[in-house]
């Protein structure tokens, strides 16, 4: 048997801030882009449509007023939510395909509805270049949601995006693996103070993409199941720098796709997001393409003919563990009584490994009302002849952006 794939697009550009006073920021367009590469036909995977997001219009807003485009992220959150529901009710695989990182915040509550639902809890592999841990508690002021979804998903900032429905947070610390970061991620002090499981890139190379998915695996064996986050900049910006953030310090194409692979190779993996690629940086389609190659081959496991759909079971209580650095966890809550989902998941266990082996916001930058130059010119975009292993010293892929103020 085979589990299904169903590609949703969620073309929301409402968590980033504009790249300049004129224009909006293009990962809205990500969708149609990797649509274009045969992404579907290539996955023999069922189209579950577009949700259309409102429209972008930051108005206004300046710093202190909260997260720009909170009542629309909010709204558009509800929705996504009821489609990846509606999506994993039906046995099947979602693929959604952002836009920016804010896609999360729906993910994270359909996630947190199937956990009460199954009286267990589900976990997040938050795959990314940046943290995404900026928050009232660590900021002079918040903006920009796609900077901030990792900490808006643990339950830290405004409950129109922390709380939606009353859940709060919707993944518990203990329960986030967050893999790709840069060494000097400006919040990892701060992961590592809230009990947050993190593998920044020189420990991910060192052991190895395929050895890191089972690790994570075993970070989260007391849960029910769990979702996947990527961001595309996690990938170094010599390989790809059609982000809005990209950040040198990445992993390379090929490792992703085994990292992907080893990720999505159980039936406790509920599902997978991919954000932030900008076909505004991508004129020939050459990036899109090798995206798309990436998570063809990286889903492979997902639509193998041995794949086992999931089977949402609650989790049992966990023990204690000790000796591994991180905090005990809490007992489960009671089962509540709401209707299971038709598709169940048992909680997670070892797998067998494969042989062999700061934020999605544009950097602070000069007001509105000016506009900074870009540097990278009309070769910007022109790929490298081969890929390198250590991070390229690409001063010109500082794309800084323009603050909303």
């Amino acid at each position: 048997m085979m589990r299904r794939i169903a590609v949703l697009d969620a073309p929301t550009n409402l968590g980033l801030r504009p790249p300049t006073p004129s224009s909006v920021p293009g990962c809205g367009k990500a969708p149609g882009a990797l649509r274009d590469h045969g992404l579907l036909a290539r996955l023999r995977a069922r189209d579950a449509g577009c949700l259309t997001p409102p429209r972008y219009d930051p108005g206004d807003w300046r710093p202190g007023d909260g997260v720009c485009h909170a009542p629309e992220i909010s709204g558009y959150s509800v929705a996504l939510a009821d489609r990846i529901g509606s999506i994993i009710d039906r046995g099947e695989f979602p693929l959604v395909l952002g836009g920016d990182c804010s896609v999360l915040l729906g993910s994270a509550l359909a996630m947190h509805r199937l956990g009460e639902a199954v009286g267990g809890r589900i976990g997040l592999v938050f795959v990314d270049g940046h943290s995404d841990f900026r928050h009232p508690g660590n900021a002079s002021y918040v903006g920009a949601a796609a900077g901030e979804d990792l900490a808006l998903v643990t339950g830290r900032g405004q409950p129109d995006l922390a709380a939606i429905e009353g859940r709060r947070p919707y993944f518990r610390d203990i329960d986030v693996v967050v893999l790709g970061i840069r060494a000097q991620d400006e919040y990892r002090l701060d992961l590592q103070a809230a009990g947050i499981t993190t593998r920044p890139v020189p420990a991910l190379r060192a052991e190895g993409a395929a050895r890191t998915a089972q690790w994570a695996h075993e970070q989260l064996v007391d849960c029910a199941g769990y979702w996947v986050h990527i961001d595309v900049d996690v990938l170094d910006p010599a390989v790809m720098p059609a982000v809005d953030a990209p950040d040198p310090g990445g992993i390379a194409f090929a490792e992703l796709e085994i990292l992907l692979a080893g990720l999505v190779d159980t039936p406790h993996c509920l599902g997978v997001e991919l954000t932030v690629f900008d076909p505004d940086y991508d004129p020939d389609g050459a990036y899109a393409a090798e995206i798309v190659n990436t998570v063809v081959a990286g889903l492979a496991p997902v639509v193998a003919p041995g794949a086992v759909p999931p089977r949402l079971l609650p989790a049992a209580p966990p023990a204690p563990r000790a000796g591994n650095g991180r905090p005990g966890r809490d007992a489960l809550p009671a089962p509540v009584a709401v209707p299971a989902p038709a598709v169940a998941v048992e909680p997670i266990g070892p797998i067998p490994t494969a042989d062999g082996d700061g934020t999605d916001e544009l950097d602070d930058g000069p007001p509105l009302d000016a506009v900074g130059d870009d540097p990278l010119g009309p070769g910007r975009l022109r790929r490298p002849s081969v890929e390198v292993d250590e991070p390229a010293d690409e001063p010109g892929f500082d794309r800084s952006g323009i603050d909303i103020t």
